[in-house]
């Protein structure tokens, strides 16, 4: 199911319910690191931010695109050291 709410999407997978919003690159300007494959998001490439639709919202992620739509068919990564 998906429902989009003014640039926010509310997602329900196998994984939960989930927010998120896509952040396009002249909008991201620090790098974070993806859940998804523990690699880094450079400032200016666009990702999605997504966190669950209770609580505070410190459960934000930022995920690469390509890793968020694959993250129901693998596990998160551990970063690398």
């Amino acid at each position: 199911m998906l429902r989009i709410t003014g640039g926010q999407r509310r997602e329900t997978g196998p994984d939960g319910e989930w927010v998120t919003r896509r952040i396009p690159g002249s909008a991201a300007v620090k790098a974070y690191r993806c859940p998804g494959c523990a690699q880094e998001i450079p400032a200016g490439m666009p990702h999605v931010v997504a966190w669950r639709p209770y609580g505070d919202g410190e459960d934000r992620r930022h995920w690469h695109s390509s890793c968020w739509e694959r993250r129901s068919r693998r596990a998160p990564r551990a970063p690398r050291h």
